[in-house]
Parts: structure tokens; sequence; C-alpha cells
């Protein structure tokens, strides 16, 4: 009798591991030549223990400038995201029914990396399909446009000019996966892996991840960056976070636990007194920019957050500041037409042309085969008990330690005319 049951065991094992294993979809794929145009996957498609009415959607864009683009739609159950695998995997936006992560750009289509030219209006090409919520800057470098030095392929030292924030976020994503775990809280994960090479140059691959779990109002970024190259390689990363209406209006407050905040250039030196305040859509209004380095609680992470004016709508961001240890705050209180927007950028540096962040010490570099990980969590807060939640938070990381406010731009730009 009991050898008769060893095999009935057996199966009942091998079925239990079957249905505890991820779901999990290729929808692109270099390697195995894969390229999906229109999928779709929700709560009635597997048997999963949850009430949450979830769904995945991939899909292709037409028309325009924005012809051929890919789109991920995912649906948590009370949170939406959309990811562009043709962009990097930058997201475009995130939301609940009372908050929207995202902003007006002028610039209204998804566009394909093939109408853009990087190297336009002196290196400022980026900004011809700059509208998403979240994008990354890097990964060879990221910050403003202008000449740096490198060593060619002849041993000689070159000038090269670089464009605004670099090239990731206009590179379309070699291997795209969707999983889905079959096990609570039933994590939704959207994977892919960005690849930043040339010969003679960079050999950076990028594997991003933007997760949530079912009913969930916080949603993951988890990436991982490592130098396939056969020597040491500069990288740098800043992520791009854009806010606008809905969470950005007159009297609306970043709120972070700062050890010291300066002014990016002269003209960010004249409002630095009040950089946690914003005012309201301006006509003419010229974008100022301040470098803060946060303090951090006892585990090395810090935690910010970004509110309305009446203090029950916002969205609060937790990372390690071992890996991204500065935070640019960009505030672009411009007109409503011209793209009113805030940028709440945690990086490796702040965004001033790569020579000038080298010189600073800013510019990390990679040994060959070796990878760093970055990760951020983000949480929508919907009411006023949240947002409170928050700044608590942040209060405790500060704990009584003093901001200094500092008058002096962060970098002296006049030797490097």
């Amino acid at each position: 009798m009991k050898a008769s049951f060893a095999p009935c065991l057996l199966s009942l094992s091998i079925i239990s591991l079957h249905a505890a294993a991820p779901y999990t979809k290729t929808l692109t794929s270099v390697s195995q030549n894969i390229q999906t145009t229109h999928w779709h996957l929700d709560h009635q498609d597997l048997s999963l223990q949850t009430s949450e009415k979830w769904s995945v959607r991939h899909r292709v864009l037409h028309g325009g400038k924005q012809e051929g683009v890919e789109l991920i739609e995912v649906d948590n159950g009370k949170l939406r995201f959309s990811v562009i695998p043709t962009r990097g995997m930058s997201v475009f936006e995130v939301e609940t029914d009372h908050v929207r992560l995202g902003w007006q750009s002028p610039v209204k289509e998804m566009v394909h990396p093939r109408h853009m030219n990087l190297q336009s209006r002196g290196g400022l090409g980026w900004l011809e399909g700059f509208n998403e919520w979240m994008v990354r800057c890097g990964l060879e470098s990221a910050g403003h446009p202008g000449q740096d030095k490198f060593i060619n392929n002849v041993g000689d030292e070159a000038t090269m000019d670089l464009t605004l924030h670099g090239k990731i976020g206009n590179i379309p994503a070699s291997e795209v996966q969707v999983i889905v775990e079959r096990q609570a809280p039933y994590r939704i994960r959207i994977r892919g892996r960005v690849d930043e090479r040339m010969f003679y140059g960079p050999q950076l691959e990028l594997w991003t991840e933007l997760s949530t779990t079912m009913g969930s109002s916080t949603f993951q970024i988890q990436d991982s960056l490592t130098n396939h190259g056969g020597s040491e390689q500069e990288f740098q990363v800043l992520y791009h976070g854009n806010y606008g209406p809905g969470l950005l209006e007159e009297g609306s407050q970043l709120v972070a636990p700062i050890e010291r905040v300066s002014p990016f250039n002269a003209h960010a030196a004249q409002s630095i007194q009040t950089h946690e305040t914003y005012g309201p859509p301006t006509s003419g209004f010229i974008e100022q920019v301040y470098c803060i380095r946060p303090y951090a609680d006892p585990l090395g992470k810090t935690t910010l957050l970004l509110h309305n004016a009446g203090g029950d709508r916002g969205v609060s961001m937790t990372y390690s500041l071992k890996d991204l240890p500065y935070l640019t705050q960009w505030k672009n209180s411009a007109d409503l037409k011209s793209g009113y927007v805030t940028g709440i950028e945690p990086g490796t540096g702040f965004p001033y042309n790569r020579r000038v962040e080298r010189h600073y010490g800013r510019v990390p570099k990679l040994k060959s085969g070796e990878t760093r990980s970055f990760s951020l969590r983000f949480t929508i807060l919907e009411n006023s008990e949240k947002v409170d939640e928050a700044k608590q938070t942040v209060e405790a990381i500060l704990g009584g330690r003093p901001t200094t406010k500092q008058e002096e731009p962060e970098a002296d730009l006049s030797q490097f005319q």
C-alpha cells in the first residue's frame, strides 16, 4: 500500500509546484527572435485567490511619431501604470482614482527613437520626446550637453559631444517579460533589458523591473547595471521623475530630510530659501535646479515626498543613499501650455556635464563584470493621513539634524569655460 501511494504523492507535489510557479510571458526577445504585437492577460485567465480585477495589456501604437511604439499597461485593481519598452522601459504615467504621477508635456506623442536626433539644438534633442513620468538618464553619461574628453580607438585623447541626459531613454528594450506570481501577495512584474553598447565604447547592460502587488498603492523600480566590457567603465544614472498638475500647484511642497542643498547656478540661488515650495504656473519662468544631499536612516535609506497644497494628496519615495547619494530638484513652474512640472531625481550625481561631475568626484565606475543595483519604492498617498505618516517618516530620519542652505552654486563652472 505504501508503494502505491508514492507515485500519487509525487504527482501531487509536481502539480503543486507547477501551480506555484510564476506565470511568465515573453513579449520581446532578441535571442529568441520574438516580437509580440497585441496581448492581454487578466484575472479571468489565472486562478488566483484574490478579488482584485487586475489586468496586463500589451499593444503597439500607430500614427505620427509614435508609429510602432510598444506600450504595456498594468492594472493591479487599484493602481495603474504604463511602461514604454521602445523608449528604454520608461514609465509614461502611474495613477489611482485620485492621484496621477505624470505631467502635461507639450510633446503629446510617445516618440519612437527613430525620430529622435539627440544632437539637435546644441545637444538638447532629448527634449523632443520628453513626456514621461519616469525616464532614466544615462548610462555612459547623464546631465547637461557639452564636450568631454575620452580615449579613442588608437589610444589618443579625443573630444566627444555629450547630449542631454544620455542615450538609455531612447534605446528599445531587447528583452521584455511579464511575470505574475501565483502566490500571495501576487506580484506583477514587468522586466526588460536595455543595452548601451558599441565597439571601442561602453558595453553596459541594464535589467530593469517595475512591479506591484494586487490592490496596492505602492510599486517598485529595481534595476541592475552590468559592465560587460573588458575594462573599467564610467557610468551615470539619474531617475528623472516628473510631476505636474494634480500634485503640482501653487503651495505644493517637497518634504525631505535634507543635510545640504545648493543652487545649480546663480539664477537658482535667488530662491534657495524657498526651494521646497512651489509657485503657480508662470509664463516666461526660467527653470530652477537645486542639488540636495539627503540624510539617511540607520539602514542607509532615505524617504521624501511631494504633496499638494492641501496636504491630502502626494507621493513618497524610499531608496538607498549608498546607491543613489544625490538628489536633484528641478522646478519648472512655467505656464500650463509650456509644461508646468517639477522633477524629483535621485541619482549617482548631479546633472552637470560629465566633465564637471568627474572633477567633483561624482562619476562612479564599474569594473569589468561588475554589477550595481538600484531600488526605489514609491507609494501614492491618497489622503491627509497618509501624507502625514510620510512626513513623520521624514522627520524621524531628519532627527533634529540641521539643514544647510548654501547660497553659492554647487559647482564653479568658470574653470570649465
